[in-house]
This record gives C-alpha cells, sequence and structure tokens, in this order.
C-alpha cells in the first residue's frame, strides 16, 4: 500500500505496530496460514498503544523534509482502519482514510473529537463491519461536511486486498482507490 501511496506523489510510512510482541513482523499474505497468523498478532495487539505509536509515527513523518509543509494523513485498512480513526481523534492528521475499519464502531464516542476530513469504504457484504455497523458510523459523523462514506456493492470485508481471494473484490477496490485519490488530492494536495 506504501507503493501505491507513494506513487501519488506523497511520502508514506508504515509504523511497525507490532514491535512490542515481535519487532519487524512481516507476514506474505500469499503464504498458507498467513491469516491465521495476522490474526494471532491482532489478538496480541494492545490496540490503545497501537494507536498511540501511529501517532508518533505521524508526527514524525511531518518532521521529514520530504513532506511538504508538515501536512500528512492517515490511511488504513481493517484494524489499521480503526487505528487511523482513533489518530485521527487523538491527533490533528490533515485527513483520515479508513477501509473497513473494524475497530470504528467501538470507538464512536470519539467522532466527536475527529477535526479533519474523513473518507469511509465499506462493503455492502461485509460481515465483520456489517451494514448496521455502518449505519452507526454514519450517524455518528454524517451531518459534517468533510465525511465521506462509499458503501461499495457487493464487497465484503478487505474487499481491496489483493491476497486474499474469498474477499478480493476487483471493482470495488478499483472505485474505493479512485474515490481515495479524488479524496487525497482535494483533503491533502500532493
Amino acid at each position: 500500500m506504501c507503493e501505491r501511496v507513494a506513487a501519488l506523489g506523497y511520502v508514506a510510512l508504515a509504523p511497525d505496530l507490532y514491535w512490542r510482541i515481535e519487532p519487524g513482523v512481516a507476514i506474505d499474505e500469499r503464504e498458507a496460514g498467513a491469516l491465521e497468523r495476522a490474526i494471532g498478532y491482532v489478538g496480541r495487539l494492545d490496540f490503545e498503544k497501537a494507536v498511540d505509536d501511529a501517532v508518533v509515527a505521524l508526527a514524525h513523518l511531518r518532521t521529514l523534509p520530504e513532506v511538504r509543509g508538515g501536512r500528512a494523513g492517515v490511511m488504513g485498512f481493517c484494524l489499521g482502519g480503526g487505528i487511523a480513526f482513533r489518530v485521527a481523534a487523538d491527533s490533528d492528521p490533515d485527513c483520515a482514510v479508513c477501509y473497513y475499519g473494524s475497530a470504528v464502531p467501538d470507538s464512536l464516542e470519539r467522532a466527536g473529537d475527529i477535526r479533519c476530513p474523513i473518507l469511509f469504504h465499506f462493503g455492502d457484504a461485509d460481515e465483520y463491519v456489517p451494514p448496521e455497523k455502518q449505519e452507526q458510523v454514519r450517524r455518528a459523523l454524517g451531518d459534517r461536511t468533510a465525511v465521506e462514506f462509499h458503501i461499495h456493492p457487493g464487497a465484503n470485508h478487505a474487499f481491496d486486498n489483493h491476497y486474499l481471494a474469498p474477499f478480493h473484490h476487483p471493482e470495488a477496490a478499483a472505485r474505493a482507490w479512485g474515490q481515495t485519490r479524488a479524496f487525497l488530492k482535494q483533503s491533502l494536495p500532493a
């Protein structure tokens, strides 16, 4: 994902959120058992500390000379979408993008703390964040002008994960990426 973001002209940084468990965790999602291994790490992750680490990573990113004007946003997928939501509530990114953020519905009490433009992507067939949870997110944030919601027909959770064939939905992934590019161009021009 960092390569995709960098191809748009941004400086991209993926913080090691699992360093407290095991530094340098790298899971090749194409390998057998990768999903189970990843879920094992997620089960051991201290979510609050991961949010704190992501806030520190955002602050560090802003200090890099390559980052024009110190402007930086956050983006996350699944667990990372929930972390991006919380970073937007706990810190001051210039924008946030949350793809099927599994932890977002459980963090809605923080919705009022978000001050930046924020984009949400969900699939209407998402088994982990079902439509009723998506509607809770929409209601918690929907009256703001700097919020975008996109619900992708026929898409399940992780629809933009090219390595998980049961979830990947090429049409929804392409449409969501186009919407993300347009949102970034408006909210955080490269």
